[in-house]
């Protein structure tokens, strides 16, 4: 994954509609994989909507700067 903040969000910007994988850490050993589409990109954060099979509510967003600490990770579906 892109080094910078403003390398992030480019590379989320070029993805935007397609399919992903997001596995958040929730704790010491914990962690939440959720799967869905890349909606919008906002300058702090971007959206995703998830599948209404598997979760109970319908999107979440998250900030670029999750993704530099590696708070949470990234996988499209074609990678």
């Amino acid at each position: 994954m892109p080094v910078t903040l403003q390398s992030i969000k480019a590379k989320l910007d070029a993805k935007l509609g397609q399919k992903l994988m997001v596995v958040a850490q929730a704790g010491r050993k914990k962690v939440t994989k959720r799967r869905g589409t890349l909606k919008e990109t906002y300058p702090a954060v971007f959206v995703v909507d998830l599948d209404q099979e598997e979760n109970s509510f319908e999107r979440v967003s998250y900030s670029y700067t999750d993704v530099l600490t590696k708070n949470i990770e990234i996988a499209f579906d074609e990678e």
